[in-house]
């Protein structure tokens, strides 16, 4: 289902609970949002859809992928830029890295790990602060 955007900063500043294989109907409710606002959007957090459940969603160059629990386990590169978001206006200065590594869970509970580079490495970064509360 396609939910409404959350701009209640109180709320996104929460830091997300643990997502659970009870919560895959979020990530799928994630997905078909993402889809919805495929022309100004690359990825998003479940607190943007007013859920504070550590779970985002990103359009990478194979497709959409619903990551539940993702963790940053290697970051390389830094590098400094600016970035917008659904939930808030205008745009703000974030340092980022060009590479990372990261570990979550399908939302069937199947353990994965990814290599991410460039902008997917980017988008990644973004949703994972959500889930930490920091906007950018």
């Amino acid at each position: 289902m396609i939910r409404p955007i959350n701009h209640n900063q109180a709320l996104l500043q929460q830091r997300a609970r643990q997502a659970t294989t009870a919560d895959a109907d979020i990530a799928q409710d994630l997905l078909a949002t993402l889809a919805a606002h495929r022309a100004e959007c690359v990825g998003m957090a479940a607190n943007m859809i007013g859920q504070p459940v550590a779970i985002i969603v990103a359009q990478l160059a194979a497709g959409p992928v619903a990551m539940m629990n993702p963790v940053i386990t290697r970051e390389g590169g830094p590098f400094e830029t600016e970035e917008g978001c659904l939930s808030l206006t205008g745009t703000r200065p974030t340092t980022r890295y060009r590479r990372i590594t990261v570990s979550w869970h399908t939302p069937s509970g199947e353990a994965q790990t990814g290599r991410f580079t460039g902008f997917e490495a980017q988008i990644i970064q973004h949703e994972c602060d959500h889930l930490k509360g920091i906007l950018i």
